[in-house]
């Protein structure tokens, strides 16, 4: 699975990309306002469902099975001590919460990336954004949205090269840097031939964009958002 739109016809398909990028903007600030056990159960139905409108399910978070590790261990570097108790279990819980917060937010973005073309989310991004910076915005994401998969291709490419010569019997950060010299060697060649290819193309920085219109589903949509939002805003508010 990579990091990419996949067509189809689910009802995440035919939303409006600025009331996903609204539910996304509410759901990832909820998230960061309650924090509680309880919080993050009702939150968790909410990003299912998401991935689920989608037409996604376990496999489109295998996308970024790299932040697994990190998120998993995250709780036990944070709960140790070099004294005693040698581990503090409040610690290690209130960053176990934090690390299934951002979690929920990566299952969240999975549906919308699944769900969502390049050239929508750009067009909602430079519509949302007027002027210069909302074009910058907008090629930006359409540029990493295009380039992420290749440089992801490029990586695996490089360490099964790596495999067929024997790599296995090296150690491990030789293996790193074989591969790491490989992934960046050919970000750089990705990143000429891009250059040359939007000269040749003559490169507009306000292209025809694909109109947008808000449809009947969008409005439950906006409507979740906007909740998610204020319901963000309103726990802030009582926290001070």
């Amino acid at each position: 699975m990579t990091l990419s739109y996949v067509p189809g016809d689910s009802l995440a398909h035919r939303l409006d990309p600025r009331s996903k990028l609204l539910v996304q903007a509410g759901f990832a600030a909820a998230a960061y306002a309650y924090t509680t056990p309880r919080g993050l159960a009702a939150l968790t139905f909410l990003a299912v469902a998401c991935l689920a409108l989608a037409g996604g399910g376990p496999r489109d978070l295998w996308t970024y099975r790299a932040a697994f590790p990190v998120l998993l261990v995250a709780p036990l570097v944070a709960g140790a001590t070099l004294g005693a108790p040698w581990f503090r279990v409040e610690r290690a819980a209130t960053t176990g919460l934090a690390s299934y917060r951002v979690l929920l937010i990566l299952v969240v973005a999975a549906g919308y990336v699944r769900s969502t073309p390049v050239r929508d989310s750009r067009a909602a991004i430079q519509r949302a954004v007027p002027g210069k910076p909302g074009q910058f915005l907008g090629v930006g994401v359409a540029l990493v949205f295009r380039f992420l998969p290749l440089l992801k291709r490029d990586l695996l490419t490089a360490r099964e090269a790596v495999r067929a010569r024997g790599g296995e019997a090296l150690p491990v950060r030789e293996r790193v840097r074989l591969v790491g010299v490989a992934g960046i060697n050919r970000a750089f060649g990705r990143a000429d031939r891009l250059g040359t290819a939007l000269n040749a193309r003559c490169f507009a920085w306000n292209p025809t964009l694909p109109r947008l219109a808000l449809g009947p589903a969008d409005y439950p949509a906006l409507a979740v958002g906007g909740g998610l939002l204020a319901a963000a805003v309103a726990a802030a508010v009582g926290a001070v």
